[in-house]
């Protein structure tokens, strides 16, 4: 008897998009869906204290990579944590739910068509969308139409009120930040009514993905109401090892652990991030043939795109001692832990970064280049090294590089990690832009605002320094900001991975849904835009299965 299992569709990976795609097409009753995911369940406890997040990273939780030897960053091998549990990396984040701005999308639509456009998107960010509480605390306001309640229906159509994952303002925000956002305003930055408006020029506190106090990830809000469902499986610690094909049609996946095959009726869809989609295809001989070949993978379908296009936010930290005992530093007391979880209170709550400025670097810009993100304690090396001095940071975040790099097979099959190289500052622009950024940083840091809160610069930053100087300091110190993308990009052309409806093209019934397919990355963080584009997706594919 065959051990295979019959479904119509087969998800794989089950991060922000996976967990949007399972939830929506087992809506219907008529269809069976399985998700499959290579990690365990999210039962840890630091998953839902938004402070704790470090602590999940190089854990079972994480998958850990590194990237290859970047040698406009000195040579570093840098440390790429990514989500490899239920609600994938929206379990690890510092929870930013950040649509980014109007010109991301537009050039979506330039390269994909007008329905990936901006004013396209929207009715998919609110379908995700149920803003509560108010954007209130620290001068900011809450969005325009909605109501300070939870759930509460406003009367403007651009922001959610009823959609699976909450968003709130920071409910406990440090005094530090909003002597930040007091530093914008003397610096006359913008003040925005809300981050997730059309332009986001300018500066806010930071919505979140909380409820209560505590993390709500795609998971949460996607998975957790659906799983009850009798026509939705979930697998964990299922790691997908190939694609199974009939010809140039994708049958469905093999999968550790898992008798048999899993057979998809009407499609597979690869929902495993920007590092995982890409290796699974390549493992399964679709890409670069001489990719595949180099690597002893016997290539079954050419498409040279998958792997490439490679984009990712590279951040450089500014940080400064500060000599008032305010900050997060030492804040997981036996104390504000009993708060956490009792009533979902006090400092735990925190992201870390509480704040945020999207500025231009040069005037003649019709969008910002840069993020400030404002954190109330000393973050450097991913908050793996708890700080022991009080102290602030400024991320300074390049918000649309020009560099790019690509994922490539180490060797057969999925056992280890591919290479990724994201091609760090390889193109000359991107450095000057960081060093710019860092420049208003500084400013922002020096004014009257800010200064009860500094007191000198605190180590990587060596403070104040003339441009060679900041520009070495620079390839030594920044970091991934985590947000990879691009890797099977979608587009109207023929030499994209994914079409506008993000079939893979070259083969049938398979189909990507993450953050690879995003043609550019956007100024923002990724989730929200994830999120958006699986709501979008999980559209399309019911579309198709009534043709």
């Amino acid at each position: 008897m065959s051990k295979d299992s019959v479904y119509d569709y087969v998800i794989v990976g089950a991060g922000s998009a996976g967990c949007v795609l399972a939830a929506r097409l087992s809506e219907d009753p008529a269809v069976r869906v399985v998700l499959v995911e290579s990690g365990p369940r999210d039962r840890k406890p630091e998953i839902r204290m938004p402070a704790a997040f470090p602590k999940l990273f190089k854990t079972r939780y994480d998958w850990d990579y590194s990237t290859t030897k970047q040698s406009a960053l000195g040579g570093r091998e840098l440390y790429w944590p990514r989500g490899h549990t239920l609600g994938g990396s929206s379990s690890l984040n510092a929870m930013m739910w950040v649509r980014g701005h109007r010109d991301d999308y537009d050039a979506w639509g330039e390269a994909a068509g007008p329905e990936w456009s901006y004013e396209a998107l929207v009715p998919y960010f609110r379908r995700a969308e149920r803003w509560t509480g108010g954007l209130g605390g620290a001068g900011a306001r809450r969005p325009p139409g909605v109501a300070g309640v939870a759930g509460a229906a406003g009367t403007d159509s651009v922001y959610g009120s009823e959609g699976p994952l909450w968003i709130s303002p920071p409910r406990a925000a440090n005094p530090a930040t909003a002597a930040f956002l007091d530093a914008c305003r003397e610096a006359g930055l913008r003040e925005l009514t809300e981050l997730n408006e059309p332009d986001h020029s300018g500066f806010a506190l930071t919505p979140v993905n909380q409820r209560r106090g505590r993390r709500w990830s795609a998971a949460d809000g996607y998975l957790k109401p659906a799983r009850r469902r009798r026509n939705l499986h979930i697998l964990t610690e299922a790691r997908v090892r190939r694609l199974e094909f009939d010809g140039t049609r994708v049958a469905g996946v093999i999968a550790d652990g898992v008798p048999g095959r899993l057979i998809a009726r009407r499609e597979v869809i690869l929902s495993a991030g920007a590092i995982g989609s890409p290796q699974l295809l390549q493992a399964s001989g679709v890409g670069d043939p001489d990719d595949l070949s180099k690597a002893g993978i016997e290539p079954r379908i050419a498409s040279p795109g998958v792997g490439r296009h490679l984009q990712d936010h590279l951040s450089y930290v500014v940080t400064m001692r500060c000599p008032q005992p305010v900050t997060l530093t030492g804040a997981d007391t036996l104390a504000n832990i009993g708060r956490f979880l009792l009533g979902g209170r006090g400092p735990l709550t925190s992201n870390v970064g509480e704040a945020v400025a999207f500025i231009k670097t040069r005037p003649a810009l019709a969008a910002p280049d840069i993020e400030l993100i404002f954190a109330p304690v000393p973050f450097i090396n991913h908050g793996l090294t708890p700080p022991t001095d009080h102290g602030i940071t400024v991320g300074v975040v390049l918000l649309q590089p020009e560099s790019e790099g690509r994922i490539t097979p180490k060797g057969p099959g999925v056992g280890s990690a591919p290479y990724i190289d994201p091609g760090y500052l390889t193109a000359e622009a991107d450095l000057s832009t960081l060093v710019a950024g860092v420049r208003r940083a500084e400013e922002l840091l020096a004014g009257r605002a800010l200064a009860p809160y500094t007191a000198g610069p605190m180590g990587p930053h060596p403070g104040t320094v003339d441009d060679t100087v900041l520009a070495r300091t620079i390839r030594g110190a920044s970091e991934t900001l985590y947000h990879p993308v691009g890797t099977c990009r979608m587009g109207s052309d023929e030499g994209s991975v994914t079409d506008p409806e993000l079939r893979l093209r070259g083969v049938t019934a398979l189909r990507v849904v993450d953050a690879s397919v995003m043609p550019r990355i956007t100024r923002g963080h990724t989730h929200a835009p994830t999120v958006a584009l699986a709501e979008k997706a999980a559209e399309l594919i019911r579309a198709d299965a009534r043709r």
